[in-house]
């Protein structure tokens, strides 16, 4: 025979209980909720800053400084579409090959400018047309400007050139973060931090473990992505090699120490995982990774440049593309070996061994 059949009103339905217990689980993981709700609101807030707080279409167009530098500038102003910026030769050439402006407008004569970019970025060659109509626009339409286009091909001036960098302090930021925040979590979880306890061992000791450890890897996983850049797109490094493996060594560890920080406190990898996602997101979105940090707007760029994975970005940019030496890199050095201090003592303060 079957089950009698019990008749119970809606509240005491084993589905509407069933139901409520899924969303419970859900309200209960911090994961869960980061992923679902505050990751895309911040990523939208984030690319909606850089992209949105500017006119539509906007390019950034550098003029070469000089007795006919401002004359010209003044004139492609008067477009709306354009951002121009006064810079002498070496400066204007760094911006260019950095991505921070798209072309660049030297005045030979009074009727004659030429163009100096990238044909093969679209927003180069667009930049370059509404340059050449501002300056037509200037003079009436009555006499044309000769415009000279000094296409710009050497390595350093790609898309990919300006992305690998960034590439390269991302993935630093990603190992040193997760790999050594998820890995105290997890020996705390499982609570072996408890049995370290009784060891003859200073928590000192046992953080800057972690520190060390990332060092071995950091030869395999800098070697791998700039030699692949290298070899497959000609990606230059014309700083010296010293200065790269010292910059890589400084990255890492700072951000191993920003992970042993966020892992201070949370007993869970749920925890852990939501902490970490909320710290790195700005990051990502901010920095500079994909696209020039200066697509956001002024009142947001003391925050920006403070972040330390702009620093890593800004340093190994200018350090591949530019050549930038360690005492060049000055600032950028001082702000990461102040994010390794602080976060490395924070951690030794806030670290919970259960």
């Amino acid at each position: 025979m079957g089950e009698p059949s019990v008749r119970r009103s809606w509240r005491e339905h084993p589905l509407l209980h069933l139901t409520l217990c899924r969303y419970r689980e859900f309200v209960r993981e911090p994961e869960a909720l980061f992923w679902t709700f505050v990751f895309p609101v911040l990523l939208a807030a984030g690319l909606g800053l850089a992209f949105r707080s500017k006119p539509p279409d906007v390019s950034r167009v550098g003029v070469l400084a000089g007795p006919l530098g401002e004359t010209t500038a003044g004139a492609l102003r008067a477009d709306r579409g354009l951002d121009v910026r006064l810079y002498d030769d070496s400066a204007g050439g760094a911006a260019l090959r950095t991505g921070r402006i798209a072309v660049l407008v030297v005045p030979v004569t009074a009727d004659s400018v030429i163009y100096r970019f990238d044909e093969s970025r679209e927003e180069a060659r667009v930049a370059r047309l509404l340059a050449d109509d501002a300056l037509e626009r200037a003079r009436g339409r009555g006499e044309m400007v000769i415009g000279t286009d000094q296409l710009v091909r050497e390595r350093g001036s790609r898309y990919i050139d300006f992305l690998l960098p960034g590439l390269l302090a991302m993935n630093l930021m990603g190992t040193g973060v997760w790999g050594t925040g998820f890995a105290v979590v997890d020996q705390r979880r499982k609570r072996l931090l408890k049995r370290l306890v009784a060891t003859p061992m200073v928590r000192g000791h046992y953080l800057a473990s972690f520190l060390f450890s990332r060092l071995g890897l950091l030869v395999l996983e800098v070697g791998v992505l700039v030699g692949f850049g290298a070899l497959v797109f000609g990606v230059p490094v014309r700083g010296s090699i010293g200065a790269l493996v010292l910059l890589s060594v400084l990255a890492g560890v700072m951000f191993g120490g920003l992970g042993l920080l966020l892992a201070a406190r949370p007993r869970t990898i749920e925890g852990a995982s939501g902490m970490m996602n909320l710290a790195l997101l700005p990051m990502w979105v901010l920095s500079g990774v994909f696209f020039s940090s200066a697509n956001f707007p002024d009142f947001l760029q003391p925050f920006i440049q403070a972040l330390p994975l702009t620093a890593s970005v800004d340093a190994f940019r200018a350090h591949m593309l530019e050549g930038a030496s360690l005492a060049m890199l000055g600032p950028e050095v001082v702000l990461m070996l102040a994010w390794t201090v602080g976060s490395f003592g924070l951690a030794l303060r806030l670290f919970r061994w259960q």
